[in-house]
């Protein structure tokens, strides 16, 4: 074979390589994905905070005098009367002290009758002109102290006496004993706690706010309560009392909530709070799997194009989450198409293809997706 026919040979198959590997090109990637239309912007939001369940009145209960505790008479959990006893101080001490206070009285009533004796004598020899007026009133002066040192013991045995009484700690009132904080043989001081009674009546739940929230909360308000043990419970509280400034570690407002009378709520219990504020920026709700991060961690959703079938990105903000779906403030607007399923394989300008139907897609004033809302 000539040379000429063997380069002819090379660019015939040259030629036909380029034209198979022009038809294997592959196609462009067009990815079919889930879309829900943005509904109009909310114009309020929901709170929602965890608190306990507690008593509206619950103080610690101490000895008024301090000593060495020798019974604790009841147990958390227990109901109580007033008057009930709870604990025991020994008063050994006390009783020693009034003893000595009663015998000091006496000491003092006989020299009260000495000085009255020594009184009623020199005013008859005043009378008689066989004394001097000096020692009449010498003598009046003495009876005066006297009767003062006398009172003085008096209260001195008063006093032993209540402290002989204040080694027994009673319950003030009817409630429960939610908490001890000491026990049979320890030193306790006065005023220390030693037991904790929740006093019977009205309950509410206390819960703690951020400063960004706190005024949605005004005396007054009323608020849907429930209970995480039984979610069918759904009470309507009012708000009793805001603190007037913040908790210096947790910068938090503590806020309480008045409850209905209902036998299943008990002390302790966690129940959550929701109420409704006014916003002041337009909030637009998005199911949770739309929301994804950029490579900066800049929260984002993808959004389709109708009319080129492209995906976009946008940057949002995120205002709250719920079990339902989340709230964005910025970067999109009502009839939105944002991709629900699949954000992980999106990149700009991405060919897609809408699957399926969409329908607007809002979260209710008070929580849960209404059926309607999500894609069909």
């Amino acid at each position: 074979m000539s040379q000429r026919a063997f380069l002819t040979l090379l660019l015939v198959a040259a030629l036909a390589g380029c034209s198979a590997e022009t038809a294997e090109a592959p196609k462009e990637t067009v990815r079919p994905v889930k879309v829900v239309e943005v509904a109009e912007a909310a114009t309020t939001r929901e709170l929602s905070y965890s608190g306990a369940v507690r008593a509206r009145s619950e103080a610690p209960a101490g000895f008024r005098v301090g000593g060495k505790v020798v019974e604790r008479a009841v147990n958390i959990g227990d109901r109580v009367r007033a008057g009930d006893v709870l604990a025991r101080l020994d008063a050994t001490d006390y009783a020693l002290s009034v003893t000595s206070a009663r015998a000091n009285l006496i000491a003092a009533e006989r020299q009260v009758e000495t000085a009255d004796f020594a009184r009623k004598r020199a005013e008859q020899l005043f009378k008689q002109q066989v004394a001097a007026k000096a020692q009449l009133e010498q003598a009046q002066l003495s009876y005066n102290q006297a009767v003062a040192a006398r009172d003085s013991a008096r209260s001195v045995l008063a006093q032993a006496e209540n402290q002989v009484g204040y080694a027994v700690l009673a319950a003030d009132k009817d409630g429960i004993v939610t908490a001890t904080h000491a026990d049979a043989g320890q030193v306790v001081a006065a005023g220390s706690p030693v037991v904790t009674v929740a006093v019977d009546g009205e309950k509410e739940v206390s819960i703690a706010v951020p400063e960004s929230d706190v005024l949605a909360f005004t005396p007054g308000k009323v608020v849907e309560v429930g209970l995480w043990s039984d979610r069918t419970v759904a009470l309507k509280g009012a708000v009793r009392e805001v603190a007037g400034s913040a908790d210096p570690a947790s910068r938090t407002f503590a806020i309480r909530i008045s409850l209905p009378s209902d036998q299943r709520v008990l002390l302790g219990m966690t129940a959550t709070v929701k109420a409704v504020a006014d916003s002041d920026q337009p909030l637009f709700s998005l199911p949770l799997s739309a929301l994804t991060r950029d490579p900066s961690d800049r929260p984002i959703v993808w959004t389709v194009d109708p009319v080129g079938r492209t995906v976009h990105q946008r940057p949002v903000s995120v205002v709250d989450f719920s079990e339902a779906g989340v709230r964005v403030s910025d970067g999109l607007k009502a009839g939105d198409l944002v991709v629900v399923a699949g954000t992980q394989f999106m990149t700009e300008n991405l060919k897609v293809k809408l699957a399926e139907e969409h329908a607007a897609y809002a979260l209710p004033a008070h929580g849960n997706l209404a059926a309607a809302s999500q894609t069909r």
